[in-house]
């Protein structure tokens, strides 16, 4: 059996979709969404994104252009978007069958 005989029969037999761990689905949402609220929440304290800030305000109570209110609305954006990480990874897994 050569290269091109593995390569053809390796790809030709994949009947079953992939699972998605809604828990990693989770966490990997969790920790982007997280990082980038930090983020925004220490540049509005220069200016930057204050806007943002303040709509991302309006659902995350604490969070202000601040170190500890940039803290805070980690801790939320993380739970958000753990949730929201989750639900579409056992979404992709109960519509994929």
């Amino acid at each position: 059996m050569d290269a091109t005989e593995t390569a053809g029969t390796a790809t030709s037999g994949i009947t079953e979709m992939v699972k998605l761990s809604p828990n990693a689905a989770g966490l990997a949402v969790g920790i982007l969404w997280c990082f980038c609220t930090f983020f925004c929440g220490i540049t509005a304290i220069f200016g930057w994104g204050d806007a943002w800030v303040k709509v991302l305000a309006s659902f995350y109570i604490g969070y202000a252009a601040s170190f500890v209110g940039a803290i805070i609305g980690a801790i939320w954006a993380f739970a958000d978007g753990y949730i929201a990480g989750a639900v579409v990874g056992w979404l992709y897994n109960r519509l994929t069958k």
